[in-house]
């Protein structure tokens, strides 16, 4: 189809005369064939570059409590769901200080990125949610202490309350 519409337009450009119509079936002609490389292209590329999605889990952090993963990696980056202070067995930090539960959650994020192949420093967006905005600042250090000169872009949401009355939930995507 390419070769016709290519003889037709290049007979026309040479100084034939072409009836009208036949031109117009040339560019419909080249179109139309272009159009199905082209989509073929796309579809085929589609189909080889489809992600693959791998669900990320260990034993080093809180467990995925419901119907989800602790995290999923996908192309070159890594998900992690919300992490509530659970200490790897299960035991809920519930009842202790914040900075108690801070801890926990931070160890839990850092172990489940190293789990993925990451790491603290390939972090590229944080989301904290905080039971009491009083302890934004307290986060805020501990987290600063956690990540260094490394500064991911970070959202901290001040939340009437989390599950089993814990005091914060972190969720992070990062590089991997």
């Amino acid at each position: 189809a390419i070769a016709l519409a290519t003889s037709i337009t290049t007979a026309a450009a040479a100084g034939s005369t072409l009836p009208r119509n036949m031109s117009n079936l040339a560019s419909a002609v080249f179109a139309g064939a272009v159009g199905a490389a082209a989509a073929h292209y796309f579809l085929s590329a589609g189909a080889r570059k489809r992600p693959r999605l791998e669900p990320v889990s260990t034993s080093h952090a809180s467990p995925a409590a419901g119907h989800y993963s602790q995290a999923v990696k996908n192309g070159g980056e890594v998900f992690v769901s919300g992490l509530l202070p659970i200490m790897p067995d299960g035991t809920k930090l519930s009842g202790n200080t914040f900075e108690a539960q801070a801890t926990q959650v931070l160890r839990n994020l850092e172990a489940i990125l190293h789990e993925a192949g990451s790491g603290l420093d390939r972090l590229i967006q944080v989301r904290v949610y905080i039971t009491d905005v009083k302890n934004w600042g307290l986060f805020n250090e501990m987290y600063a202490n956690k990540l260094g000169a490394h500064r991911p872009a970070r959202c901290v949401v001040p939340v009437p309350e989390l599950h089993f009355g814990l005091l914060l939930e972190v969720e992070a995507v990062a590089a991997l």
